[in-house]
């Protein structure tokens, strides 16, 4: 197990947990990011410290702060 933020561009991983508020944790959910769900890091940009990542076939970018409240794993 491992944080969203400190995955290597390019890795796929599956979506443990969400740490954080309520209201930031119901929103992701929104997003399409649910326990159990493939996310795969796309690249990070360094102005903003943003990351971008894969979901479902969508793109988001998170600010690398919120990413390191997102707990992933490997896919089973």
């Amino acid at each position: 197990m491992t944080r969203l933020s400190d995955l290597p561009p390019g890795e796929r991983a599956a979506l443990l947990a969400i740490g954080g508020e309520r209201s930031f944790k119901r929103r992701l959910m929104e997003l399409g990011l649910l326990p159990g769900t493939q996310v795969r890091l796309v690249r990070r940009v360094d102005i903003g410290d943003l990351l971008e990542v894969e979901v479902r076939g969508s793109h988001l970018s998170l600010r690398r702060g919120d990413a390191s409240l997102l707990t992933v794993g490997p896919i089973v």
